[in-house]
């Protein structure tokens, strides 16, 4: 992909309202570029971006679950600036609970938003990127699409789809002139473990109160995240405009040692599992 150099790049977000989603539309609309904003609350976004000039944005109430409604806020960016350069897929909420604690609705509605929903984008926006052979698709995950933790098997779930999701659409596109991103943040100073923005079960089980522990402490923790979202959506924008970044960017030292740890624990899982491994090919006469 060739990022705009000539004119404002039209960038299509998604979950803008706070935290990591507001910081990038933020700065988005301060460099000039074109922004369609998707969002649960407009009223919410435009009381947030008080004082930015917001002649460039578009702002949308989309339910990302409905293919319709994605359809139609990909058409209406492309009708009011003319195309679109840039997705980058932020919905998403925390979820703290035991796996045996969450409830089948609990599951689909996070799936409705960390699969599906990006499943609807992709499949509304493709099309004419690979028309264009232009476009590039950042879905911010997590380090917890790389790692996983006792409580957050339900996040980990979705946010593991996404990685598995995006890797093979990174390959698929790639001779299309398509470039595709993961972003793989740490904890940021954001609302995510506030209750707006974080999941708790319907029906707690007094069988797991490490996990009750846990979850008092990330309620505990806002305000002291090491993360930066401003800066975490500036690198988003230098991913775009830069076009050098690898598939899998981590952002935050915290979320880099957990990373460096997975792939050691990995790598001696691999190794242990060798001689067993190796047993179960067929041997020919």
């Amino acid at each position: 992909m060739t990022y705009p150099t000539t004119g404002p790049a039209t960038w299509f977000v998604t979950g803008t309202s706070r935290g990591l989603g507001l910081d990038l539309v933020t700065q988005l609309l301060e460099r000039g570029d074109n922004v369609t904003a998707t969002t649960r609350s407009i009223e919410r976004l435009t009381a947030a971006l008080d004082g930015v000039d917001t002649t460039r944005l578009l702002p949308l109430e989309v339910d990302l679950a409905d293919q319709r409604q994605v359809n139609d806020a990909v058409a209406a960016t492309k009708y009011r600036f003319g195309g679109l350069d840039v997705v980058v897929n932020n919905a998403g909420y925390g979820f703290l609970a035991a796996v045996e604690e969450v409830t089948d609705t609990e599951a689909r509605s996070m799936f409705d938003v960390q699969i599906f929903g990006v499943w609807n984008v992709l499949r509304a926006v493709l099309p004419g990127f690979r028309e264009n052979r232009s476009g590039h698709i950042i879905n911010v995950s997590s380090i917890l699409g790389l790692t996983s933790f006792p409580g957050w098997g339900l996040y980990c779930a979705g946010k593991y789809a996404l990685e598995g999701l995006t890797e093979s659409l990174a390959a698929e596109v790639a001779d299309h002139g398509i470039d595709v991103t993961l972003i793989e943040p740490g904890y940021m100073r954001t609302d995510f473990l506030r209750p707006q923005s974080l999941g708790l079960p319907s029906a707690a089980s007094d069988a797991y109160p490490a996990i009750r522990e846990m979850t008092e402490a990330h309620q505990a923790m806002p305000g002291t995240q090491l993360g930066d979202p401003a800066k975490a959506a500036a690198a988003i924008i230098t991913v775009a405009t830069t076009g050098t970044a690898p598939l899998h960017q981590v952002l935050g030292s915290d979320s880099l040692g957990l990373a460096e740890a997975r792939v050691q624990t990995l790598g001696s899982d691999i190794e242990a599992a060798r001689a067993l491994a190796v047993t179960t090919d067929i041997t020919e006469g």
